[in-house]
């Protein structure tokens, strides 16, 4: 129940925007601007979900039961990013987005970002971990593909360098590399609920006596 008011009450402004757009409403963003916030949006919950486990490891902050309904804030404002383009921006003609995808690079790495995150979305479900079992961990490995296509798709939709995608890729690329890592354990040292060894004591005469034939 967590999950999904969690995941509501993050939808709630992108349904805002959404019927604003539709009703025409003055308050609503334009377009293109509405376009930008949500794909700027669709990238943070992507990070945020990737940022769960570091945390929980080096910080023991414990997440892990909004970690889904953060990657599926991530799939659901990328999908509205491409909804808005697809009808604001090139106004549902097929050749301008083909045009577009051919000419424009950062495009591709956009749409298999979406990709990967469709793949992850279809599968976060519990049936499907059950019966993916232990192919389940490896296939969700793709996040970290649609982050970096994530990064270059943002980093590539200007003309010129801007600072705010180069510092966002900058700091995927620190969450990614805190995931790569964990932490060292000491070898030499002895667990703490470890018993203390018996204390050995020499071989009484007894003991190393021969048996009686």
């Amino acid at each position: 129940m967590r999950q999904i008011l969690f995941y509501l009450l993050f939808m709630a402004p992108a349904i805002t925007e959404i019927s604003g757009l539709w009703l025409g409403w003055a308050a609503a963003l334009p377009w293109q601007q509405a376009l930008d916030e949500f794909g700027r949006y669709a990238f943070r919950f992507l990070l945020v979900s990737l940022l769960v486990t570091p945390l929980r490891r080096f910080f023991k902050l414990n997440f892990m039961v909004y970690r889904r309904p953060l990657g599926l804030l991530a799939f659901s404002y990328a999908v509205l990013h491409v909804g808005l383009y697809v009808c604001g921006t090139a106004r549902l003609n097929l050749m301008r987005v083909l045009h577009d995808f051919g000419s424009h690079l950062f495009m591709l790495f956009g749409a298999l970002a979406l990709l990967c995150m469709t793949v992850l979305a279809v599968t976060s479900t519990r049936s499907a971990i059950m019966q993916l079992g232990r192919k389940w961990t490896e296939l969700h490995r793709l996040a970290y593909m649609a982050m970096v296509l994530a990064c270059l798709h943002y980093s590539l939709a200007f003309r010129t360098w801007k600072i705010e995608p180069l510092l966002y890729a900058a700091l995927a690329l620190a969450v990614l590399g805190t995931r790569m890592f964990r932490p060292r354990r000491c070898g030499t040292c002895a667990p703490a609920s470890a018993p203390a060894p018996a204390p050995v004591h020499a071989p009484s005469r007894q003991d190393t006596a021969p048996p009686h034939g």
